[in-house]
Formats: C-alpha cells, sequence, structure tokens
C-alpha cells in the first residue's frame, strides 16, 4: 500500500512539474514575442495606430549667447559673473522672465531654492548656489514700490454729467 501512495504522489509529482515546465516556456516564447514587437513596431498587430513623427531641423540661432547693451538677447539676464551659471540652472525648468521678477534677498533666495530643490526636484547646485545667489542678490535686488507703478502716457477725458 505504501508503495502505490509512493507511486501515485511520484506521478502527480512528475506530471505538476511537466506543466510548470510548459507554463515557463509559453511564458517566455510569449515576453520574447512581446519584445520583438516592441522593437519591431512594423511587426505590431496595432500597426498604424502609433502616431506618425516627422524630423524637422531646428534653425540654430546665431544670437544664443549674444549680448546687446549688456543684456544676455535669449533670457534678459544682465550680463555679469554668475549668468551663465543663472542660465544653466534656472532656464531648465521655467523662463528667465520669471527669475527676473522675482526679486529677493539672499535669505529669500536660499529658501527658494531649499523649496525647489524639496518639492520640484532640482538637483544639488553646489558650488553653483553660490554664484547664482549673488548673481541674482546682485543684479536683482529687492525693489520697494507701491501697490502699482504710476500710470504714464494716458490719455485724460472728463465725464460729462447727464
Amino acid at each position: 500500500m505504501k508503495k502505490q501512495n509512493h507511486d501515485k504522489l511520484k506521478r502527480d509529482f512528475q506530471g505538476l512539474y511537466q506543466k510548470i515546465i510548459l507554463a515557463t516556456v509559453v511564458v517566455a516564447i510569449g515576453g520574447l514575442a512581446l519584445i520583438y514587437f516592441i522593437y519591431d513596431p512594423s511587426l505590431s498587430a496595432f500597426k498604424g495606430n502609433e502616431p506618425e513623427t516627422e524630423i524637422v531641423e531646428m534653425p540654430v540661432e546665431d544670437d544664443f549667447d549674444k549680448i546687446e547693451n549688456g543684456i544676455h538677447v535669449r533670457t534678459g539676464f544682465i550680463e555679469a559673473t554668475g549668468m551663465v551659471e543663472t542660465i544653466q540652472n534656472c532656464t531648465n525648468c521655467h523662463s528667465s522672465k520669471l527669475v527676473i521678477q522675482n526679486r529677493m534677498n539672499e535669505e529669500r533666495w536660499k529658501s527658494t531654492i531649499k523649496w525647489m530643490q524639496e518639492t520640484q526636484n532640482l538637483w544639488d547646485l553646489g558650488e553653483n548656489e553660490a554664484v547664482i545667489i549673488n548673481y541674482l542678490v546682485t543684479n536683482y535686488p529687492p525693489k520697494k514700490v507701491g501697490r502699482r507703478a504710476v500710470l504714464t502716457d494716458v490719455e485724460w477725458y472728463q465725464l460729462e454729467k447727464e
């Protein structure tokens, strides 16, 4: 009786083992086929559904790094020590106009950079941080202004009573 149970268990395990091997082979073949279709989309069953892409050559601007009257033409930054580092690190994520309009002191720039690093995935600026902050504080210091700028070039007129 023990021998019969042993033989039955042996056959059951052999059958299970064969099913596992078959399933593994099927999954491996399916995976290889999927990889093949991914790398050769012309074979894909979804052919024709891919968006058409066109490679367009972008003209290289001659004034990419042009400075006129002390102003970097492309960004509007004032030409001074630290301008290049500021362009390289700040304009990757946002417009130079955003940087220029936010006139802050050294402490506020440090806290803003820390906030961007903690919440906006800004990389560690390393030694460039002090260079950038010095550039911004020197060239775009905080301004003391009222609620709004004075209106200029306005044609005033008299309201007439009815």
